[in-house]
């Protein structure tokens, strides 16, 4: 059985979306717990992009990587391709308080 850490990065197929929504085949980062991701047949994933304004709800991860958290999106394991390794330890905070600040405050 294939694990799914958070902070995980995987290649997942977005399609088929409408209107708006982010598409195609991208990473996107796994931002759902451990627990859930070990007991559920669902994944929480915030899909990443290459180009992107500095809006709030993107962070920078490289010199062209965002994490694009006006995107969540809840997938079904089945969607994820391929395994691409992980986000950098330290934008992990930065990658928290967004969220906390986006859902929580």
């Amino acid at each position: 059985m294939v694990k799914y850490p958070q902070y995980t990065i995987v290649l997942v197929n977005l399609d088929p979306t409408i209107g708006s929504e982010i598409q195609k085949t991208r990473p996107c980062v796994i931002i759902s717990p451990d627990e859930m991701n070990q007991s559920i047949r669902t994944l929480l994933i915030a899909p990443m992009t290459s180009t992107s304004k500095p809006y709030p709800s993107r962070i920078l991860i490289n010199e062209n990587s965002y994490i694009v958290l006006d995107q969540i999106r809840c997938i079904d394991k089945s969607r994820v391709m391929k395994l691409m390794g992980t986000i950098p330890a330290s934008n992990i905070p930065h990658l928290k308080a967004a969220l906390k600040e986006m859902l929580v405050d």
